[in-house]
């Protein structure tokens, strides 16, 4: 699946820590000095649910897929970006390409660290992004507009609908807020949002980078992150990446008892990676059997044909119908034929829309 999640920040937060820990893998030099990341590594990483592990034992199924998501560790951005300053320009470019933003926050205090702004304020950090991002969303539209202006006065409509909708976006970026706050947006003009390809229209992830004392409680840094997130409706985590990296070199037993010793019920990362999979408005569903039990990726909304299509372009294209069980209908039945004895197997067309959890056997014929 294509849904991605670009891990942005200041340098020397711990961005390319935790994706090296994501992915498991030391493929992002992780130097304690700025832009050591210039070209973003990606990486793509399982989600976890303990649903399909589930389904998997009940089935006895041979193989367990999960469903994964795509994870970009890109170069740190410094303030003066939108003007090219550091690697500005390739930090703009790499985080216009991507569907989400888990924004690196540093929380925890080290003087071996070099902090490119003196000190650590994780609120002032997430300004400086947010106001480069800004910066470079006016530009932008600023661009696009003067062009329109001329094909407005010509009479084009489409133009005039696009130029109305830039206008109301430029109005609230000069206020000083991002475009994904715009109020009084029409449904219209909610579906061509993403065509725009601005910055600060992506949903937002704070991860907050603590010591390794405050991985279980957080932090005063941390405290500070909470509130900034709750007043804008976006998410927050709080990890180590210190943690974090020292877990991805150990096997799940080894490592579940270091978590225990922190005082951890389960890793930084799953819940960054759960967010993030929230964060970008998906839905999981299932297809079991003695071969495999398999997660699958779909947007919240999409309907039975678009799931189908997901597995094979096939599926979509010849499809019948989705047999459908619930997630836990499944279980209490004990699988699919329990399910079907109890009336719990659903006969769904083209029309349903996709459910967290469902078990799917689609029909087709091409």
């Amino acid at each position: 699946m294509g849904f991605n999640c670009g891990i942005v920040g200041l340098p020397n937060v711990g961005k390319s820590t935790l994706f090296n820990a994501l992915t498991k893998t030391a493929a992002a030099e992780a130097a304690n000095y700025p832009f050591c990341t210039i070209e973003p590594n990606t990486g793509r990483v399982a989600v976890p649910d303990i649903r399909l592990d589930k389904l998997a034992e009940l089935a006895s199924s041979a193989q367990i897929l999960p469903t994964q998501l795509e994870f970009v560790d890109i170069a740190g951005l410094v303030r003066g970006a939108a003007q090219g300053e550091g690697l500005g320009n390739q930090f703009l470019a790499n985080i216009r390409e991507v569907d989400a933003i888990a924004h690196v926050l540093r929380c925890f205090e080290d003087d071996d660290i070099t902090h490119v702004e003196g000190g650590v304020d994780p609120v002032r950090d997430a300004d400086t992004v947010e106001t480069e991002l800004m910066i470079s969303d006016m530009e932008s539209l600023e661009k696009r507009m003067t062009a329109l202006t001329k094909k407005v006065r010509g009479g084009d409509k489409q133009a005039a609908s696009d130029l109305s909708l830039m206008e109301k976006l430029h109005a609230q970026l000069s206020d000083g807020q991002p475009a994904r706050k715009t109020p009084n947006l029409t449904e219209d003009e909610q579906a061509r949002l993403p065509y725009l390809q601005l910055l600060t229209t992506k949903p937002i992830l704070y991860v907050c980078n603590v010591g390794e004392a405050d991985a279980a409680t957080g932090n005063a840094f941390s405290e500070t992150v909470g509130k900034m997130a709750a007043e804008q409706g976006a998410a927050h985590v709080v990890v180590s990446a210190a943690i974090e990296s020292e877990i991805a070199t150990l096997d799940p037993e080894d490592a579940a008892e270091f978590l225990s010793e922190l005082g951890l019920e389960e890793a930084g990362l799953v819940r960054m990676i759960s967010a993030g999979y929230g964060l970008l408005e998906l839905l999981t569903f299932f297809t079991v059997g003695p071969k495999e039990a398999r997660a699958w990726t779909v947007h919240t909304g999409a309907t039975a044909p678009e799931a189908a299509g997901v597995i094979h372009t096939d599926f979509q294209r010849g499809f019948i119908r989705a047999e459908t069980i619930a997630f836990d209908d499944y279980m209490a039945c004990s699988g699919e034929a329990g399910a079907k004895e109890a009336g719990k197997l659903r006969i769904e067309g083209s029309d349903y829309k996709v459910k967290d959890g469902d078990v799917f056997h689609f029909r087709f014929n091409v």
